[in-house]
């Protein structure tokens, strides 16, 4: 089974890009971009749409190598939805250890 960091290799391949060439597109060094590519490094969801972006390919392609016939822009509209909930309960939190802080008076 490949990983997902097989799956950014064989895009970057595609594309006919050495890792020192991939790693400028990302803004990112190429030691950090080899450690993405062996699986060294755990990726957030901005890297992954980046390197999704970047080498023209899906998301759901990168993480599961299937090609699904979702439009990258459907694909976008879920992933921001999951990133809007997931700042909407840290800010909950945020605010639970506010009111913890006032109650303690500090």
């Amino acid at each position: 089974m490949k990983s997902i960091g097989d799956r950014i290799k064989q895009s970057r391949l595609a594309l006919g890009l050495s890792q020192a060439d991939a790693a400028k597109k990302l803004n990112i060094s190429t030691p950090a971009f080899c450690k993405i590519e062996t699986g060294q490094t755990d990726l957030n969801i901005s890297r992954l749409l980046q390197i999704s972006k970047t080498f023209k390919v899906s998301v759901s392609q990168l993480i599961d190598g299937k090609t699904v016939g979702a439009e990258p822009s459907a694909e976008l509209a879920v992933l921001k939805k999951e990133l809007i909930e997931k700042e909407e309960e840290i800010n909950k939190l945020r605010k639970k250890v506010i009111d913890l802080y006032d109650k303690l008076g500090i």
